[in-house]
């Protein structure tokens, strides 16, 4: 009676010096899926660089296995010529990949190619296309800035930035990366503020440590996790309150747990409080600074210096 099968997956997403591209993971996942559909005894190697948890390729004992099945990817290089090398025994079988030099040992090593291109063959649709389609996850506007030194030393941008992105890397969602300034040269940044507000319209929530982060999320009706990165509370903290929005971090309380507890908030409740602010910004229902600036200008140069001063500290004090 024949040896059942046992199977181990691999890819470039193996190799420690590799890389993981979101297409080798999904046509990993169009394999394995096979696999699971026919009842075969599988493995998956990673690198430990990409997957620290393992099972780590590095470590798997090729006596353990009969065949080595490599997904994705162009077959050159020493890591694959490695690969034929350690696992000698089993056999070994690639598919969905592209063959760049039919001749190359890294080719010639594989006991079946079943290639998605090659040298005088007829392509075939990439194992990408017919990976399992997954849940929907959040799409998340990421608006953070390293600059503002005009608040020196209660400055805590650096620290901000980095807690933000270490929390946010242990969110399961889709993180895109947005600035609010304007570049009409750099075609990876918007020239207007309608190519801007289009992204923000499509999101699902933004978390930003920008005024006008909050701001122009909040006009599109979506909701926002707001840092204030200035210690002691700055223009971040102003316009949260100006806007009634209460989803906001102080850079001094700043941790996991806070940042969690606004995100739930966000998720649930707080896209109807985004929307009805949007309303309100559109109906007028909340004063903005433009509302004395006609009076201002009919009454020209105060009459005493200062004055003016004068009105605007009375009125915020």
């Amino acid at each position: 009676m024949a040896q059942r099968p046992r199977i181990l997956l691999t890819g470039w997403f193996g190799f420690l010096d590799g890389e993981a591209t979101a297409g080798d993971v999904l046509a990993l996942y169009r394999v394995r899926e096979l696999l699971e559909g026919a009842g075969l005894d599988h493995d998956i190697g990673w690198s430990p660089g990409f997957r620290p948890a393992g099972p780590h390729l590095a470590q798997a004992r090729p006596e353990d296995y009969s065949h080595l099945v490599f997904v994705c990817g162009p077959l050159h290089g020493p890591q694959i010529e490695e690969l034929h090398r350690r696992f000698a025994h089993c056999v070994r079988i690639a598919v969905g990949a592209s063959v760049v030099d039919a001749g190359s040992p890294a080719v010639t090593g594989f006991h079946h190619v079943l290639a998605r291109d090659a040298p005088g063959s007829e392509p075939t649709v990439d194992l990408a296309a017919r990976a399992p389609l997954p849940t929907p996850r959040p799409v998340v506007g990421v608006i953070l800035t390293h600059g503002q030194h005009e608040y020196g030393a209660r400055r805590r941008h650096a620290r901000v930035a980095e807690v933000v992105t270490d929390w946010l890397s242990g969110r399961d969602c889709a993180r895109l990366e947005l600035e609010t300034r304007l570049d009409v040269h750099d075609g990876r940044l918007s020239a207007t503020p309608a190519q801007l507000e289009a992204v923000l319209s499509r999101l699902d929530m933004v978390v930003t440590d920008r005024l006008h982060g909050l701001v122009l999320a909040l006009r599109a009706g979506v909701p926002v996790v707001a840092v204030d990165p200035v210690e002691g509370g700055a223009k971040v903290t102003a316009q949260a309150r100006a806007c009634g929005w209460p989803a906001l971090v102080p850079a001094e309380r700043l941790d996991a747990s806070a940042l969690n507890h606004w995100w739930d908030w966000c998720a649930n409740s707080g896209r109807e409080l985004a929307q009805e602010v949007g309303a309100w910004f559109r109906q007028g229902a909340m004063p903005d600074g433009a509302v004395g600036l006609l009076q201002a200008l009919a009454d020209g140069v105060p009459q005493a210096a200062g004055s003016s001063s004068r009105r605007t500290n009375e009125r915020w004090s």
